[in-house]
């Protein structure tokens, strides 16, 4: 979902919620269950398998799915379903350390524009719409040659890549917010700027920039699971989804669970967050 496509969302969502609106759907409880397997597995991948995540089975290389190895194993012959549990930690740590960056750093641009008005918003946004103006892999991978590879330097290039969308988003809520009869009103009864920024208009446009994190968090997932396969970001042997995909994808003819399953997660990840961000955003079943 792009930021013109969330915005369309929280418009269908802008009226009145009724209690049909927050009415739990069936692809809403799947999506929580997949959230919070996801967030199992990140925080005690002991209790989902007993297997080592880095170290292979002597003579189990390249298992196919069986009882013992229910997802198989790989080229060392490391258990791909462990890899896949604890590689979870992994993506989910860093998808939550590039969408915090983007949130602070974007929601504190695009406040700053939208409550200041005039040449700071004007300057603001010039910058933003050049940086929306780059493809986002692009300026991922931009970031990541003047920092370097690995992991940190991953999740930073990502969150610095969505800084533009959070920023465009905080503004449009501000100014709306700020041109509110109640605002006109807390400036006429003698509030300062600060108090009403922070009484009035922050509580009433955050909102929105919190459900879009949601929608970035599995944008961030699958942007980080595209620096890795490229390999750009976690090193090996540390499990990651999308290392996974890119250590299987030379053993496609012979092994193709290599790819697959860990592709699946990935997919199933990213939808789970696109669901719930779209429940919170008030954008229907």
């Amino acid at each position: 979902m792009s930021l013109v496509d969330y915005a369309t969302a929280r418009q269908r969502g802008a009226t009145p919620r009724t209690q049909r609106s927050w009415q739990i759907q069936p692809g809403l409880w799947l999506a929580w269950a997949v959230m919070l397997l996801a967030l199992l597995a990140a925080f005690a991948p002991g209790l989902l398998t007993h297997y080592h995540p880095t170290q292979g089975l002597p003579g189990a290389q390249r298992l196919a799915p069986q009882a013992a190895y229910w997802l198989g194993t790989d080229q060392l012959g490391r258990d791909l379903f462990t890899r896949i549990v604890y590689g979870a930690s992994q993506s989910l740590a860093t998808a939550f350390a590039a969408v915090a960056m983007g949130l602070i750093g974007g929601t504190t641009l695009g406040v700053l524009a939208g409550a200041v008005g005039g040449r700071t918003e004007n300057t603001l946004m010039r910058l933003v719409d050049v940086l929306l103006s780059i493809p986002s892999l692009l300026l991922s991978l931009s970031v990541l040659i003047l920092l370097g590879f690995g992991t940190v330097h991953a999740a930073l290039a990502v969150g610095i890549a969505s800084i533009a969308n959070f920023a465009r988003l905080a503004r449009g809520e501000v100014v709306r917010v700020r041109r509110s009869e109640y605002v006109e009103a807390a400036y006429g009864s003698g509030g300062s700027f600060w108090s009403v920024l922070w009484r009035h208009i922050l509580p009433n446009s955050l909102t929105a920039v919190i459900a879009f994190a949601a929608l970035q968090f599995g944008q961030a997932i699958l942007a980080l699971s595209t620096l890795s396969f490229l390999g750009y970001g976690t090193p090996p042997p540390t499990p990651e989804w999308g290392l996974l995909i890119a250590e299987g994808r030379n053993y496609l003819a012979t092994a193709w669970w290599l790819t697959t399953f860990p592709g699946i997660v990935v997919v199933a990840v990213v939808l789970a967050a696109n669901r719930i961000s779209q429940q919170i955003a008030g954008g229907g079943a």
